[in-house]
C-alpha cells in the first residue's frame, strides 16, 4: 500500500511539473504577428488586418510600414500577419502553408492582402473564406492577383481561391472573382523595367478622393499584364514601362500602358457589396514612393466608406526607419521574428 501511494505521488508530481513547464513555455512563446494600436484619429474603432506572404516582393517589410502609418497617424488598429516557419518561429516567406493569426479577421473591418501562391490549411483559410463570404472590403497588392494556389490538394474545398481555378463562379480564383484580375504575365521586362504611374486624368478631374494628393508614382517593379477588368472597375492609375530601374528612366514608348490601380466591388454570399481596391505595384521598394503610400492610405479610407475623411494631402511620412530590401527570390531577411516589426524595435 505504501509503495502504491509513493508511486501515485511521484506520478502526480511529474504530471504537475509537466503542466507547469508547458504553461510557462506557452506563456513565454512570442506572438507570431504584430498589432499597432490606433493613436487617435478618424480610424478609431476600426480594425485593419494586413496579410503578408510572398517570396519576392518583400510584403513582410511593406505591410508593417503601412500598418504603422495607418495606426499612428490615422487611428486605425492594425494587425500585420506573416508567413512563419512553425519549426523556428521566424518569418520565412517560402513557407507557403502557415500564416498565424488569421483569426484576427473575425474582428476586421478591412483586409489588406499581399500574398503569393499560398496553400493554407483549412483551419487558417476558413477565416479568409468567412471574411469574403460576408462581402467585406479588400485591398489587394501586387501578387494578390495570384494570392492562392492549391497545387498539392487541388480538390480542397478552398481550391476555388487558386489563381487558375476552374470552379464555376470562381473561374481564375480569388484574383478574378474578388480583385478583378488573376495572374497573366509580366508586361514589363522583369528586373530591368520599372513602372511609371500615369494618373487617370478623367477620374482625377471628377475629384475621386482616392487620388487626393497623388501625382507622382514610380517604382522599380515591372508592369503586370491586365487582360480584362470587370465592368464595374474604375481605373485610377495606368502603368507605363520604363527603360531602367531608376526614377529618371525614360518611358518605353513601344509598350502599351496597363491598369495598375483600380477600384471595383464584389458580392458576398448574403448579397452584401464589398468595396475593393487593387494595385499591381506595391513591393516594399516601390513604397519608397510617397504618392504610392498616399494612394494606399486613401484607398483604405475609401474601402471603409470613409471617403469624406480622406485628407487633401494625407501625411504618409514613414514611422521610424524604412530601408526596404530589393525584390528578388531568396533575398528576404533570415532569422527575423514577427516581433522585430513591433513598435518597440524602432
Amino acid at each position: 500500500m505504501q509503495l502504491m501511494y509513493s508511486l501515485s505521488t511521484a506520478i502526480y508530481r511529474i504530471c504537475l511539473v509537466v503542466i507547469i513547464s508547458t504553461s510557462c513555455s506557452m506563456a513565454q512563446s512570442p506572438k507570431q504577428w504584430v498589432t499597432y494600436d490606433g493613436n487617435g484619429g478618424p480610424g478609431t474603432g476600426k480594425h485593419i488586418v494586413l496579410i503578408s506572404g510572398d517570396e519576392e516582393y518583400r510584403s513582410e517589410e511593406a505591410l508593417p510600414m503601412l500598418g504603422k502609418i495607418l495606426a499612428l497617424k490615422y487611428g486605425f488598429t492594425c494587425t500585420v500577419l506573416f508567413a512563419v516557419d512553425p519549426k523556428t518561429g521566424y518569418i520565412n516567406v517560402e513557407t507557403l502553408d502557415n500564416i498565424p493569426g488569421l483569426e484576427n479577421l473575425q474582428s476586421a473591418d478591412l483586409m489588406v492582402i499581399f500574398t503569393r501562391f499560398r496553400e493554407l490549411p483549412d483551419q487558417q483559410m476558413k477565416y479568409i473564406d468567412a471574411y469574403i463570404s460576408k462581402g467585406k472590403p479588400v485591398i489587394g497588392i501586387r501578387t494578390a492577383t495570384h494570392a492562392f494556389y492549391y497545387k498539392k490538394d487541388p480538390n480542397n474545398k478552398y481550391a476555388k481561391y487558386s489563381f487558375n481555378s476552374k470552379v464555376p463562379g470562381w473561374q481564375d480564383g480569388f484574383g478574378r472573382k474578388i480583385l478583378g484580375e488573376t495572374w497573366i504575365n509580366h508586361h514589363g521586362k522583369h528586373g530591368s523595367e520599372g513602372t511609371r504611374g500615369l494618373i487617370n486624368g478623367i477620374v482625377k478631374d471628377e475629384k475621386n478622393p482616392i487620388l487626393n494628393g497623388v501625382s507622382d508614382i514610380w517604382g522599380p517593379t515591372d508592369v503586370y499584364t491586365v487582360r480584362q477588368l470587370p465592368e464595374q472597375a474604375n481605373v485610377l492609375v495606368y502603368g507605363q514601362s520604363t527603360n531602367g530601374l531608376s526614377a529618371d528612366s525614360s518611358v518605353n514608348l513601344h509598350k502599351s500602358i496597363m491598369p495598375v490601380a483600380w477600384t471595383s466591388t464584389y458580392q458576398g454570399e448574403g448579397g452584401t457589396t464589398g468595396r475593393v481596391f487593387t494595385s499591381t505595384i506595391g513591393a516594399s521598394i516601390d513604397l519608397k514612393s510617397e504618392d504610392l503610400r498616399r494612394l494606399f492610405v486613401n484607398a483604405a479610407f475609401w474601402c471603409l466608406g470613409m471617403e469624406s475623411s480622406i485628407p487633401e494631402r494625407a501625411d504618409v511620412g514613414v514611422i521610424g526607419s524604412y530601408h526596404p530590401t530589393m525584390f528578388g527570390y531568396n533575398l528576404f531577411k533570415k532569422g527575423v521574428s514577427p516581433s522585430a516589426y513591433g513598435l518597440q524595435k524602432n
